[in-house]
């Protein structure tokens, strides 16, 4: 078991599988992209009834008082790792998920769920940098194949109204940070489990998104839809949801973690078109498709080459 000291010592670590995916790690992947592709119709039930400020603060409550069932979750944490706790709630909470409810008054539940696959190439840039490592070729061409998806995937919302243009700058905001926090989580996870760090991280962002949520609860017309929409949301995609993704983070790594997101698109698309009348572009459905080929290139064997450091001037 690595120090405090140890585990302050680099932003992320390497995982603990750079093999390919066995089936504990299939599980750690399909349960949060099939929750998660979810959780974007169920936040345009909850902006039905709630304003965007109060969705973000009532998933992180539920989430919350989910995880709080559980006795590991108040396993004790070092003091020194505090810091890299909060910046979770800060990075994988308060600020996205306000991203993504902000960003669903303009964009389609379905966009928000495939722009979200965009997630894998900020997760890859903080690795490489992070670690000294540059990708392996199988996982370099599927994060690249998938920056294509991505690409076609918001094609259909950027020429179309400032209004939705800005909608995808907020999600795009919001994949940033995951990128960002999904390796912060990595030695944390190794170190604690997912459990006491998700759990304290809900706290931090709970402090952090009450204000918020109190200044424009007034404006909430609550129904039955929306307090389940919440509910749902938050006990799973808040909750469940990121042990999971916790979890795989641990085995695998950041950057091989993050390819959840890639298979988050075909959920969201289709929630949205049967439940919520949504229609997508053809264009966007074919960078769906290219999102998943990236998909499955990345999580091939993980044969990454470490950067050269910089060495004393030949004389």
């Amino acid at each position: 078991m690595t120090s405090p000291r140890q585990a302050q010592r680099g932003l992320t670590a390497e995982g603990s599988n750079t093999g390919s995916f066995v089936g504990l790690d299939w599980l750690y992947l399909i349960g949060p992209a099939a929750i998660w592709g979810s959780s974007f119709a169920l936040i345009a039930v909850g902006l039905n009834s709630f304003p965007p400020t109060v969705v973000t603060f009532l998933r992180l409550l539920f989430g919350f008082l989910a995880l709080s069932v559980f006795r590991a979750a108040r396993v004790p944490i070092a003091r020194a790792d505090w810091p890299r706790v909060a910046l979770l709630g800060v990075l994988w909470m308060a600020v996205p998920l306000s991203m993504f409810s902000l960003a669903q008054l303009w964009v389609a539940s379905s966009t928000a769920g495939m722009i979200n696959g965009a997630t894998p190439l900020t997760a890859l840039i903080v690795a490489s940098v992070a670690l000294h490592r540059l990708p392996g070729r199988m996982q370099l061409t599927g994060i690249t194949v998938g920056f294509l998806g991505i690409v076609l995937v918001s094609l259909p919302d950027l020429g179309v109204g400032s209004d939705r243009a800005l909608g995808v700058l907020l999600l795009l905001i919001a994949v940033t940070c995951y990128g960002v926090a999904i390796n912060v989580a990595v030695p944390l996870q190794q170190r604690y489990g997912s459990l006491p760090v998700f759990w304290r991280a809900q706290m931090v962002a709970l402090v952090l998104t009450v204000v918020p949520a109190g200044l424009y609860a007034g404006e909430a017309d609550p129904s039955w839809d929306g307090w389940l929409a919440m509910v749902f949301l938050g006990a799973l995609g808040t909750g469940l949801a990121y042990i999971l993704a916790g979890n795989l983070a641990g085995r695998v790594g950041g950057t091989r973690a993050s390819v959840i997101t890639y298979l988050i698109p075909p959920w969201s698309i289709m929630l949205g078109v049967v439940f919520l009348d949504e229609s997508v572009a053809p264009v966007a459905l074919v960078g769906t498709a290219v999102l998943l080929f990236g998909a499955f290139l990345t999580t091939r064997r993980d044969d990454r080459a470490r950067i050269a450091e910089p060495g004393p001037p030949e004389s």
